[in-house]
């Protein structure tokens, strides 16, 4: 929640800087802006390769038959909701008059430095790198350039913690203060409040699905399942991390009764590559931000498929702190939609501000799933009985 806060004071210092400051300041504000925005580019292509090479690594080659069904059904799972996220946002958005049409394009003003840091290699070349070596890793068992990834993220955490986290509302508040002092923020401050409740409704609709069909499988009451989940969201919601939830996760889902192996290999994993949350969370607010920043333009539901598809790949072992996994889905938004600094600062500012309920979603659904992989096995050895 303190996050929460520091961005906002952010967006209203960028505002009122925009509004009563002259050029000058307007200008140091963009560069500073500008400097931290070069530095979040850069490493997006070290989060991608980073996280996801040490996500796949150590799913190993055990576990079997349970292991890709469950992988599988995480990633359906991930994969639907955010269709159902781009089916209700690209109705709603509009029909509320949120648009950008009529808007002027933003001018772009410079900074007094033109500062950039060239990322090491692309997206695509990184997410690539990272399916050759994470596969790589998990197939030979390469136990040294495990130990390389695994190091490699902790370090990439540590900055995404301690560097790009803290400095978000400086860079936000460049952006609106350009934005401000060129006349173009009324047009986008109103989606904040829409955005919010739209993914927030759909969060909670997307567990009522997901418990439902848990709920059908095991024959059980699905709002029984759900109020025993209770804790794990309602810690999410104060963590805003997956995986610092674990231990309440886990201690919930056992109380569904299900056996003790399912929940303890169910939820680590799940802990990391299952983001329904996060990904109905990042489809409503890239949606968002192409009907009203000037420049973008909604590319229609079929053309979002292969995006939402990526997002599932791409945001998988994403960093257990706020904001991981848009840092992740950056470079899809990036290379895929044609977003660009500003676009990626008003996704950032829209999807952290709501990212404790996206991480709630995520962590509430891994429940669901267990439930399932626990009658999955059920039926398995039954057949082997």
């Amino acid at each position: 929640m303190k996050l929460i806060l520091k961005l906002l004071l952010g967006i209203v210092a960028g505002i009122g800087i925009g509004l009563l400051a002259n050029e000058g300041l307007a200008r140091f504000m963009v560069t500073v802006s500008d400097i931290i925005g070069s530095f979040i580019f850069f490493m997006v292509p070290l989060i991608i390769l980073f996280f996801i090479t040490a996500g796949i690594a150590s799913l190993g080659k055990g576990a079997g038959r349970i292991l890709g069904t469950t992988v599988g059904t995480a990633y359906l799972s991930s994969f639907l909701a955010g269709t159902f996220a781009v089916s209700v946002a690209m109705f709603v958005i509009p029909s509320l008059g949120i648009t950008g049409r009529d808007a002027s394009e933003p001018s772009g003003m410079e900074g007094f430095l033109d500062f950039t840091i060239e990322p090491v290699f692309g997206v695509l070349t990184a997410l690539v790198l990272a399916f050759v070596f994470g596969i790589g890793i998990a197939a030979s068992g390469s136990q040294r350039l495990q130990d390389v990834a695994m190091e490699g993220q902790k370090i990439v955490d540590l900055v995404i913690r301690h560097v790009i986290i803290p400095l978000l509302p400086f860079y936000i508040a460049g952006v609106f203060t350009e934005m401000s002092y060129e006349g173009t923020v009324l047009e986008t401050l109103g989606v904040f409040g829409i955005v919010l409740l739209l993914a927030v409704g759909m969060h909670l609709t997307w567990l009522l699905v997901q418990y439902t069909v848990a709920g059908a499988a095991s024959k059980r009451n699905p709002f029984v399942l759900l109020k025993t989940m209770l804790p794990a969201y309602f810690t999410a919601l104060g963590t805003m991390s997956s995986a610092a939830t674990i231990p309440v996760t886990l201690e919930s889902v056992k109380k569904t009764k299900i056996s003790n192996s399912i929940a303890n290999f169910v939820v680590p994993l799940c802990a990391n590559i299952h983001l329904s949350g996060s990904t109905i969370t990042v489809v409503t607010a890239a949606t968002a931000v192409m009907y009203v920043y000037p420049g973008l333009e909604f590319p229609g539901f079929l053309a979002m498929i292969p995006v939402i598809l990526m997002l599932g790949i791409i945001m998988v072992a994403a960093p257990g702190v706020p904001g991981g996994a848009v840092m992740a889905a950056t470079g899809v938004l990036i290379s895929m939609l044609g977003f660009d600094e500003g676009a990626v600062a008003l996704m950032i500012a829209l999807y952290l501000a709501q990212d404790s309920f996206g991480t709630a979603a995520n962590v509430t659904g891994d429940g669901a799933i267990a439930i399932l992989m626990d009658k999955v096995k059920s039926r398995w050895l039954k057949k082997t009985a």
